[in-house]
């Protein structure tokens, strides 16, 4: 008799399942009675034998590759990945918000109860089944156990029960509305005063920096206001006052959507991440001191290794040490490149231990890095090269008077990239390095201050003009000339003999080499005034016959109007 009501009962429960299964639902839980009402009595009566109940071989449970996920009220209860007795998740998961609706129409919200059985459990609610839950449903792979998603898809659905009787209680979402009321006029205030405080805050930074300004002396007050230093602090304390005003704005939302059962989940995820995002920083933050340290420390290493670099490379600069392999003039651009490989060998060593040097934001950024150098490289490294190539090679010096190509001027800068030269009217040339290296460049002051470099000036005279009077009348214009360096001597050479004249160059070294123009403009006026003074005809440019007279300015014109008797100079 026992084993017969045991199996009354699990017919019931079958017939319960298989309606669920199909979606209907219309079975409800009855009470089992046993079987003619017969009753066990006496003291050795034995406990009734349990049959465990068990789906049918026509009650057949595969896995598909199209899970559903059951939710009802906007609150997620339980994902369906397997299909049952035909029925897709998806059909599954509308035949349990189906019933779900129904229950809630009647006002049938709990208890929500789990009854086992073999290779699955039935989710009830009010003793009506809503829903078949089989091993195939759980997620293996992921951890998932059958005993913790079936607790957990109780507890849920017991929650979105009670919120949507919730939602039909209008005493209930009355007081919700008075507490988003609340919430929104305190979050308003609260932006108010903060808009209040931006201005305040503003004013403030610009009061004190001005006063600290006066008081020190370090510019003027005028200058301090047009500059970008004021507009920087407003920036900041703008930039501060926004990130306070999305906090507000972020907590204010959450409570709001957290007071209406609907919204709630969206309410709870909200808060949910944030909690999350400050756990994640705090632990992010205590997980990444060591590493910082560790940072810290080799970065303290390689400064006090750049100083030491520093310190000895100046030394060598000024003459204190003289090592064989470097020189003066190459010892600034050697401590740059040595610094620079420092810094950059101390990057590579600290960056495992930089914080968050795993994660996909700084593998970006480095991927975006090497994209730059890769597309950049081609110009920027033969720059490079021919910076190195300049500078260690001394072709030019900063404060030489040079001549690249057709620029002529003092360095002013040798720099990675390019080359930067002052020409004579005081324009800024930027020569790219490459450049410089391709052409031919005439450093003048190498061996200007101590062989001299000469500079020439030629004129053509007639056969008839003696040639030592020649000579001697360019050496007179050299002497009377100021600019001109008195040793070496300046020399005169006869450089051609043409058809109809003597070509004579004259030879003479320059004090400064960046007056060159005004000096050479000075001899040319005395080479002609001495010539027109001895009656020597300068022959340039050619002739067909001689003149009856020669070609020569008397001196009393040697100052006819509006020339100024007052010759230029060189100096």
């Amino acid at each position: 008799m026992n084993n017969t009501v045991s199996l009354v009962r699990a017919a019931s429960f079958l017939a319960l399942a298989w309606s669920v299964v199909l979606g209907s639902a219309t079975l409800e839980a009855q009470p089992i009675q046993q079987a003619g009402g017969a009753r066990v009595q006496g003291a050795q009566a034995r406990p009734p034998a349990v049959v465990q109940p068990s789906l049918p071989a026509a009650f057949s449970i595969e896995r598909t590759s199209e899970p559903a996920t059951v939710t009802f009220f906007n609150r997620p209860i339980i994902v369906l990945r397997a299909r049952v007795a035909g029925r897709t998740p998806t059909e599954r998961v509308a035949g349990a918000r189906r019933v779900l609706d129904e229950l809630v129409d009647q006002g049938l919200t709990g208890p929500v109860t789990s009854l086992p059985f073999e290779g699955g459990v039935l989710l009830s609610v009010a003793s009506r089944g809503v829903l078949v839950l089989t091993s195939l449903d759980i997620d293996d792979l992921s951890g998932e156990t059958f005993e913790a998603v079936t607790a957990q898809a109780v507890s849920r659905l017991q929650q979105a029960l009670n919120e949507a009787t919730e939602a039909h209680a209008p005493r209930m979402l009355l007081r919700s509305a008075g507490l988003t009321v609340v919430m929104l006029t305190l979050g308003g205030l609260v932006l108010w005063g903060l808009s209040r405080a931006q201005r305040r805050i503003s004013s403030t930074l610009v009061e004190l920096a001005e006063r600290n300004v006066t008081k020190a002396g370090i510019a003027p007050l005028d200058a301090l206001r047009s500059s970008r230093v004021l507009d920087f602090q407003r920036h900041l304390a703008t930039g501060l006052i926004v990130i306070v005003d999305l906090v507000v704005i972020y907590a204010a939302t959450t409570f709001v959507l957290r007071q209406f059962p609907y919204t709630r989940p969206w309410g709870e995820s909200m808060s949910g991440f944030l909690l999350m995002t400050f756990e994640n920083l705090a632990l992010g933050i205590a997980k990444g001191i060591p590493g910082l340290f560790t940072v810290l420390v080799i970065f303290a290493i390689v400064r006090v290794a750049v100083r030491l670099v520093r310190l000895w490379f100046d030394a060598v600069e000024r003459g204190q040490a003289r090592p064989r392999w470097i020189y003066p003039d190459t010892a600034q651009p050697t401590r740059r490149l040595v610094t620079t490989l420092l810094w950059l060998f101390a990057i590579v060593v600290a960056y495992p231990y930089m914080p968050g040097s795993q994660t996909e934001a700084f593998k970006g950024v480095s991927v975006f890095l090497g994209l730059m150098v890769t597309f950049g490289s081609s110009g920027l490294v033969n720059q490079i090269m021919s910076g190195f190539m300049i500078t260690y090679s001394r072709a030019i010096r900063i404060g030489d008077f040079v001549k690249i190509g057709d620029v002529e001027g003092t360095v002013t800068q040798v720099g990675v990239l390019s080359t930067k030269v002052r020409s004579l009217w005081n324009e800024d040339v930027t020569i790219p390095n490459a450049v410089v290296v391709s052409q031919t460049t005439t450093d003048y002051s190498r061996f200007g201050d101590t062989e001299g470099v000469f500079i020439p000036t030629s004129v053509t005279i007639g056969y008839d003009a003696p040639w030592r009077q020649v000579q001697a009348l360019l050496l007179l214009a050299a002497e009377r000339t100021s600019g001109l360096r008195k040793t070496p001597e300046p020399m005169v050479l006869q450089e051609a003999l043409q058809d109809f004249y003597v070509k004579y160059t004259l030879f003479a070294c320059l004090e400064r080499q960046d007056r060159r123009p005004y000096v050479l403009h000075a001899l040319h006026t005395n080479i002609q005034d001495l010539f027109n003074e001895y009656g020597v005809q300068i022959m340039s440019p050619n002739y067909m016959y001689d003149p009856a007279a020669p070609k020569v300015v008397a001196k009393k014109d040697w100052f006819v109007a509006p020339a100024r008797p007052d010759p230029p100079r060189g100096d």
